[in-house]
């Protein structure tokens, strides 16, 4: 951006200029108003709702050269969250980039799931102990911590960047984190064998896109390969997952996994296999998108 013959610029006009350089890209175009805000925003330093009101403000040299880094990086196509370096989940603010998926609102609801769920539960004597297999950025993980003061949460992933990740986002949420232990592995492997038979729940969100599935070029160019795909029809990891979770749940313990739509009856079915009660609920736009799967008092 030019600025001005005194030498200054206004957000509003870099705000005008990235939108049109956004526009010109066919993919980037339906979004380009949205993520040119959301981008001025930021490298303000202001909430949303108030960035009309600041829009006259003068940038400073640091502030362009920062927006115009952003503005090329997503033309280049690569995703918001990672350009901004950060997204919301549920109540948090959570550091994302390439090594791990970007939050999403399906798995926000599959969160309220497992809530719901351990409120159900009633456990009232002890600590209950939550289990989020394949962490990623930690999502799961720290919004169960946060949100249900009691609860001590292991967090594990097979990337050790992904922990990486969770790991600062752990340490974002202040006190809360203390109840969080990040564990490096492969699901279940990845686990102290002290926990068998001991935990109250177990929730994840695993790879479950087909390998013969076509995706967003956004999602398949940028996000991490081994976070989405499992096998011919997706359900590799869930089938690992429901066949290995009875042995570390207790009486009552709760399995909830996020999976897609056409999955969720053939996999409520396995799950009957292994547990005594299974359903599946659906995300906020009434899809199948939660297998919940539970054992009995023994």
């Amino acid at each position: 951006m030019s600025p001005a013959p005194d030498g200054t610029v206004t957000w509003r006009e870099l705000l005008a200029e990235a939108v049109g350089l956004l526009s010109a890209a066919p993919a980037l175009r339906a979004t380009a108003e949205v993520d040119a805000r959301w981008m001025v925003a930021d490298c303000m330093g202001v909430a949303a709702a108030e960035l009309s009101s600041a829009l006259g403000a003068s940038a400073t040299e640091r502030g362009v050269a920062r927006f115009d880094e952003m503005v090329r990086r997503r033309c280049q196509g690569e995703p918001l969250q990672y350009v901004l370096g950060s997204w919301g989940f549920r109540t948090l603010d959570l550091m994302v980039d390439e090594r791990v998926l970007i939050p999403r609102p399906e798995t926000e609801a599959v969160v309220e799931v497992a809530l719901g769920e351990l409120d159900r539960l009633d456990i009232r004597d002890r600590a209950p102990t939550v289990i989020d297999l394949g962490t990623g950025s930690g999502a799961i993980a720290l919004s169960i911590a946060v949100e249900r003061v009691r609860v001590e949460v292991w967090a594990t992933d097979v990337s050790r960047d992904a922990l990486a990740v969770a790991r600062a986002n752990t340490a974002g949420i202040g006190r809360p984190g203390a109840r969080v232990r990040l564990a490096e592995g492969e699901w279940f492997a990845a686990l102290p064998s002290k926990l068998a038979g001991s935990v109250d729940m177990i929730v994840s969100n695993p790879p479950y896109v087909a390998s013969s599935a076509t995706l967003p070029s956004e999602v398949e160019n940028w996000e991490p390969g081994p976070a989405l795909w499992s096998g011919p029809d997706g359900t590799d990891d869930l089938r690992s997952i429901i066949a290995g979770a009875a042995a570390w749940l207790r009486d009552q313990g709760v399995l909830v996994c996020e999976l897609s739509p056409e999955q969720a009856e053939p996999m409520r079915q396995l799950a009957l296999e292994h547990f005594t009660e299974a359903s599946v609920r659906s995300d906020l736009t009434g899809r199948p998108r939660a297998l919940v799967a539970r054992l009995p008092q023994r």
